[in-house]
């Protein structure tokens, strides 16, 4: 399928051929018939693009300090690469659309295949020819709306959430800066509303055309027009509302809220202007400032927008999904016109001409669509506690991975191609000599075909079947959501590949067991989860300088995770599990990788909230591993931070960059520090890698042996445990 896209580096525009999305459950998939392009957010950022590197760090200063944060955390060399790859993909443009549903997923029962649906989203909603939409985001459209008026569905709804900050009531008079169209939208909604409305733009053009769409005057807000007509309306008293529906660094729309707004008035920012506000005009007149948030309540929400979790009508009445519906209603009904809004009807295949004659200001225009060929728009216009350590059970026979050639190459697919995947594994294999990228999958197009583009990947595509059923492909990598990699490395294991899952290997004891079950019943044990630490070249040649241990040992290993953004998907719990299900496995598995054994009891303790924990490991001969996972220490502090101490010596590790290691000698003490900062923290991707190609190859063992990748899961998994119950938890010995 086809899809626009840009790349936010160059600034280059694109329709580019990509994957069709795959269907998942709580969704649908949506032939487009129209989408809308956003003149103001959409040209915003294509204008962005198009900005130096200087310009766009200086539009995005928010960005900036993300970055600096991820410099002190990972270095230099690891966030140029995040960045650079994030700035050389192509990113999905467009969030406002209408088309006929295609495939209903698992858990749809409001619509059918042949229904026609608006959908609203910026990672939904794209100006591509098949888009995959979650419940929330999208709403049947009443009969007899036409589809282009319907794909006008999500900017309504960021208008009707406007208006309904703003709380107007019948009689009031509201003053709406910026008639684009969000303005022009709010204009008509609250005249709907009983409201009367000044607009105020310095284009005579979009001033005509809100004064015929029910405003009572408009004007330049330069002029003494917009101020002349507020104080007839008002008695001279000021308006009740101001609507900043404005764009652009002028702070000259704040202003003139404060000048025309009545005592103890309220001014609600929808669009993205300055908002520096002249504290003594709005201390004085105590005005109301209040924001908006794009289509409603719900909005950056993954639970409500991403697993189809409604909220009570009772507590909220107008979620991001009623907005949707609502206002489709009063278009249908004629309480608001379209129509005069839409200045040009693009033919999708011309979408980066449009773009590039908006851009150019030679398309002077309130709302662009783009119109969508074959049946869909046919069909659309028509359609108007104790934790025990699972044994691992091989079949009699188990398969082996047969020696290769040299000069065959080992043939990988992934299966998920995120931030991870795109900048800590994908790097290293993409120059490997001996190594084909043969196939990535992804469930959204644009992902798989950045990464074909990016990494050289033979094929993209959003079949997984297709994947697990090639015999050509020797290994598969899970690196998707936590919640997949058990299921997907159960596929793959019974399809025989050999597979390599990012941490965690399981969420559940249930679905540890259900790996094991695809082992046992394929007879496939080859099997590798990315603990990467054990393989880091610092740590490794601490190790060798230690040397073998007497007696038992005492570790302490800090892990200052910090906190996450809001709207990580990592913190939605309910599905991905707790922050330390998933990524524990990594330190858990780096303490007993040193201590050369497998835990026997976990004890964990947290502090309110379980925003911070302690786990204590206690292994067979009698040593311990204290593990501080915190979220609320300082962010220039080293991630990570790991002593060990036994027989005299103590080893300490600075976050991947020095190793120091001091042992008692007779008279004196000696001492040895690594001889120099590496360039990078190395924290053994590579060598795991080149370990884990090696044995695909060869068909030798895997890196690391299955029973201790099981110990390692059931441990992670005994400190949730752990903290539920409140007492230490036995674990079974696996070797």
């Amino acid at each position: 399928m086809k899809q626009v896209v840009q790349n936010y580096k160059s600034g280059e525009l694109a329709v580019l051929d990509v994957p069709v999305p795959g269907c998942k459950p709580g969704g649908v998939l949506v032939r487009t018939a129209y989408s809308l392009i956003s003149t103001g957010t959409e040209l915003m950022k294509v204008s962005e693009a198009g900005m130096s590197m200087l310009g766009k760090a200086r539009s995005r200063p928010d960005q900036v300090a993300k970055v600096m944060q991820s410099v002190a955390a990972n270095g230099v060399p690891a966030t140029y690469r995040k960045v650079m790859g994030k700035l050389d993909s192509y990113t999905p443009l467009g969030y406002s659309l209408c088309g006929v549903v295609e495939q209903v997923g698992a858990g749809i029962d409001d619509v059918k295949v042949g229904d026609l649906v608006a959908c609203a989203g910026n990672e939904h909603a794209l100006h591509a020819e098949l888009n995959w939409v979650p419940k929330n985001l999208y709403a049947p459209v009443p009969d007899g709306l036409a589809p282009r008026h319907a794909a006008f569905g999500t900017v309504g709804s960021i208008a009707m959430q406007g208006v309904r900050q703003g709380e107007s009531r019948l009689g009031e008079v509201a003053l709406v800066i910026g008639l684009g169209l969000i303005g022009q939208l709010v204009v008509q909604l609250l005249t709907a509303s009983g409201v009367r409305v000044v607009g105020a733009d310095p284009d005579p053009a979009r001033c005509e055309l809100a004064e015929r769409l029910g405003a009572a005057a408009c004007g330049d807000p330069a002029s003494a027009a917009v101020e002349a007509a507020v104080a007839e309306l008002t008695g001279g008293h000021g308006v009740d509302q101001v609507y900043l529906a404005a764009g652009g660094s002028s702070n000259q729309p704040v202003e003139l809220a404060a000048r025309l707004c009545r005592d103890r008035g309220r001014v609600v920012d929808i669009g993205k202007c300055r908002l520096d506000l002249p504290w003594n005009a709005y201390y004085e007149k105590e005005l109301d400032v209040r924001f908006s948030r794009s289509y409603g309540p719900g909005r950056y929400d993954p639970e409500y927008e991403l697993e189809g979790r409604d909220y009570p009508i009772g507590y909220i009445r107008w979620t991001e999904r009623r907005n949707l519906a609502c206002f489709l209603d009063l278009v249908a009904r004629g309480s608001v016109d379209v129509e005069p809004l839409v200045s040009h009807i693009a033919d999708f295949d011309d979408a980066v001409e449009t773009y590039q004659s908006l851009k150019d200001g030679d398309l002077k225009a309130v709302a662009v669509l783009f119109r969508y060929a074959g049946p869909a728009e046919d069909t659309a216009e028509a359609a108007a506690p104790a934790v025990t350590v699972p044994t691992v059970k091989r079949r009699s026979g188990s398969v082996s991975t047969p020696a290769r050639s040299a000069t065959s190459p080992v043939r990988l697919a992934f299966v998920g191609a995120g931030n991870y995947a795109t900048s800590m594994l994908l790097p290293h294999l993409a120059q490997r000599d001996g190594v084909e990228l043969s196939t990535v999958v992804t469930t959204t197009a644009l992902s798989a075909a950045n990464a074909q583009r990016k990494f050289g990947f033979a094929e993209a595509t959003t079949d997984l079947d297709a994947v697990l059923g090639d015999k050509s492909i020797d290994a598969v990598f899970v690196v998707t959501r936590h919640s997949s990699h058990a299921e997907l490395t159960r596929k793959a294991l019974l399809a025989g590949k050999t597979v390599f899952v990012e941490k965690p290997l399981a969420l559940t004891e249930d679905e540890l067991a259900g790996v094991l079950a695809a082992v046992e019943e394929s007879g496939n044990d080859r099997l590798q989860v990315g603990f990467n630490r054990r393989f880091a070249p610092l740590l490794k040649e601490a190790r060798k300088r230690f040397g073998a241990r007497t007696g038992p040992a005492s570790l302490r290993y800090l892990v200052n995770a910090g906190r996450l953004q809001h709207g990580s998907w990592y913190l939605q719990q309910g599905t991905e599990g707790s922050r330390f299900a998933g990524e524990g496995g990594h330190f858990i598995d780096t303490a007993s990788w040193l201590l050369d054994a497998d835990p026997v009891s976990v004890y964990a303790v947290a502090t309110t909230g379980n925003e911070d924990l302690q786990a204590v490991l206690r292994y067979p001969d009698g040593s311990t591993a204290t593990i501080s996972y915190v979220t609320t220490g300082a962010a220039g502090f080293p991630k990570e931070t790991l002593d060990l101490v036994a027989d005299g010596k103590v080893l300490r590790l600075d976050d991947f960059v020095r190793a120091s290691l001091f042992a008692d000698g007779g008279v004196g003490r000696k001492r040895w520090v690594s001889s120099r900062l590496p360039k990078a923290r190395d924290k053994g991707q590579s060598a795991e890698l080149a370990a884990f190609i090696r044995a695909v190859r060869t068909g030798g063992p895997m890196p690391v042996p299955l029973e201790s990748l099981v110990a390692t899961t059931s441990a992670t998994l005994a400190v949730q445990a752990g903290l539920a119950g409140g007492a230490p938890v036995t674990l079974a010995r696996t070797r």
